[in-house]
């Protein structure tokens, strides 16, 4: 059932052109992951199906009696108040309907009653509305929710103008979770949660029973809940089915088929042009003809755009000055408490030259206070920091607290290395998309994609041998994500990584450290590895039903491999077909090819023989050339009409 679609939308400011003539449709149900570089138009796309921004032509439609609900990547504002306080207003029309039912049980409670018959009828009504609503099981809902996106306990008690940026956006999204609209569209909603947290939302919403519309640039994330990829680049929009994975296959296969397409169709137009000429070079009123026809065809042929070819990638490389010694990094027993609350006690961990070294943890256990502590910035309540021989830190903090919002973007670069001079700087933007007068533009006001590509060019030039890096892919779209990790991966430094990027700490590091209130806890691999020893250790606590539901899940797995192996084999095998078809319509094309240029040679020979005056005179010769003549063009004509089918 289709609840949602979009037809011939188009949104520009000025001479800016964001979609042009997008068309979609969203079935009920639907789990779609909306990708795209940064400034592709995602959030303006949900900005017009929330009503909030008009599109400058086309239309969408939303049925009536869906609820629709939007959280915004930013601008999320409450007004006073405590958490709970900010996430009971959900269930405010719950609450109104419990007065209600204590009212009248109040009323039915009173046998003298007059109007008994008539309020137990509407209380019999209301409990059961009442139930339908999640009346029973809201207060639990509401507790799980708030608890999964970081508030419990105390937290809860919070006064909302306490709470930081990302505190608020997970707020936000936990009071949309709990109203269950029945289209949720949520951007960016992984950037503040910890893994925890996101594998929490990862699995409600693969169990949500609404329509789902998500841009992300989390690939792991849409690997695990879309089952539809939008695809928006150039101003328009591509609709894929499947995840992120499947979406990439599809896609790359899309764009080969196009470029052949594109490229046939071109040599085609070629080949026929050089016909219709080769046509009326003839003379002959039949071949006159059939370059008319063939002229008129190919001015009506749908001429095939060339395919839109992807934006320069972002040019990143991490070069050192100097090598730092083989010990970097010696911490023994590291504690940092502010005021009453502990973040972390018993910290210790060695990190040596050229290693890759990932930190993970809950939000709020103080990964980025362990970072500055490492560098120096900060000092531990307790313990031992050895820091070794030529270390040299760049440091990349997520929130740009280091980039001056008032500096422009060509000014910030001038005022840290001011060795420079303006065109080398505008050449170093340029690998970095900032294009034009783009350079000019007060950082305060470029975005966050664009600030965070500003801060790792910065990083860039520092020449650092040890790079400390707290969450560095928040913020950019996937391709310049891919970028950061190539970069990163080439990098024969030191690298010591605060993420939650799954794609990366799956690609990137020799080891994990899990940062925790009482100390490290290690693991010597990638995320794969963190996956599968926690993944042991939860089996080993559910028993014999988490095997179960580990060979169920194998299972299911097997069939689909098996079944995608099927689909394959069968594709191979209409490929093939496809292909020896093609082959033999090349080879009888040629052979056509061939024929025709001999019988061409030889009516061009009898031609020229028979425009020669001292033969002219032999009339029966003459009449024996033309009827030859009159043979061969027929043929000709014949051979062309075979040949054109075949094209």
């Amino acid at each position: 059932m289709l609840v949602l679609s979009g037809k011939d939308i188009s949104k520009s400011y000025g001479t800016d052109i964001i979609t042009e003539d997008v068309s979609f449709g969203v079935n009920k149900g639907d789990r779609i992951g909306i990708v795209g570089a940064n400034g592709t138009g995602k959030t303006t796309l949900l900005g017009m199906i929330a009503g909030e921004t008009e599109p400058s032509s086309g239309s969408i439609f939303v049925r009536n009696d869906c609820t629709l609900g939007y959280l915004r990547q930013k601008n999320i504002f409450f007004a006073g108040g405590t958490v709970i306080g900010e996430a009971e207003k959900t269930f405010e029309h719950l609450f109104a309907m419990e007065k209600e039912i204590e009212r009248l049980q109040i009323s039915l409670s009173d046998h003298e009653n007059p109007d008994f018959n008539r309020d137990l009828a509407r209380y019999s009504a209301l409990m059961e509305d009442y139930e339908k609503q999640g009346g029973y099981t809201y207060k639990s809902e509401l507790s799980a929710v708030l608890r999964h996106m970081g508030f419990s306990g105390t937290d809860q008690q919070k006064q909302i103008s306490m709470l930081s940026g990302g505190e608020r956006t997970r707020l936000a999204l936990a009071c949309m979770l709990l109203r269950k609209p029945d289209i949720l569209m949520l951007d960016e909603p992984t950037n503040h949660l910890d893994l925890r947290m996101l594998s929490w939302l990862e699995s409600f919403l693969r169990s949500y029973q609404g329509t789902l519309l998500v841009v992300s640039h989390d690939r792991f994330f849409l690997d695990r809940i879309a089952t539809r990829i939008f695809d928006m680049s150039g101003g328009t929009l591509t609709a894929y089915d499947g995840n992120y994975s499947e979406f990439l296959v599809k896609k790359e296969q899309r764009l080969e088929i196009m470029q052949r397409e594109y490229e046939k169709q071109q040599a085609e137009i070629a080949r026929q042009e050089e016909m219709i000429t080769r046509f009326k070079q003839h003379g002959t009123e039949h071949l006159a003809k059939r370059a008319r026809s063939r002229e008129k065809r190919l001015s009506h042929v749908q001429r095939i755009e060339k395919p839109h070819q992807e934006q320069t990638r972002m040019k990143l490389s991490f070069d050192l000055n100097y090598k730092s010694g083989g010990e970097v990094l010696i911490a023994e027993d590291l504690a940092k408490s502010y005021g009453s609350r502990q973040l972390f006690r018993n910290v210790s961990l060695s990190i040596r030259k050229g290693e890759k070294v990932c930190i993970i943890g809950d939000n709020g256990i103080g990964k980025t206070t362990l970072l500055r502590i490492l560098m120096g910035l900060e000092s531990p309540d307790t313990g031992y920091l050895k820091t070794g021989y030529n270390v040299d830190f760049g440091y990349y903090d997520q929130g740009q607290q280091l980039l001056n919002e008032n500096e422009t973007v060509i000014g910030e670069m001038k005022d840290a290395y001011h060795l420079y001079t303006d065109t080398e700087m505008r050449s170093l933007l340029g690998r970095f998309l900032f294009k034009g007068d783009d350079v000019f533009k007060t950082v305060k006001d470029i975005s966050g994609g664009e600030k965070a590509k500003l801060a790792l060019l910065k990083l860039m030039l520092s020449g650092a041998n040890t790079l400390i890096l707290d969450e560095p892919t928040n913020h950019l779209d996937i391709e310049s994500k891919e970028v950061v990790e190539e970069a990163l991966t080439e990098f024969e430094g030191t690298l010591i990584i605060v993420s939650h990027d799954r794609y990366m700490l799956t690609r990137l590091p020799d080891r994990i450290l899990e940062l925790t209130n009482d100390g490290i806890v290690e693991y010597k691999g990638n995320f794969d590895y963190y996956l599968e020893k926690n993944e042991s250790s939860d089996a080993a606590d559910d028993g014999s039903s988490g095997a179960k539901s580990a060979n169920s899940s194998g299972r299911n797995e097997t069939d689909r491999t098996l079944e995608l192996v099927r689909s394959s084999e069968a594709d191979r095998q209409a490929k093939k077909q496809r292909e020896a078809e093609e082959r033999r319509r090349s080879r009888r094309s040629e052979e056509l090819e061939n024929r025709i240029f001999e019988l061409e040679s030889a009516i061009s020979d009898i031609q020229e023989e028979i425009s020669d005056p001292e033969k002219a005179q032999d009339f029966e010769w003459m009449q024996q050339q033309a009827n030859q003549l009159a043979e061969y063009e027929e043929e000709v004509a014949a051979l062309y009409d075979e040949w054109m089918e075949l094209q």
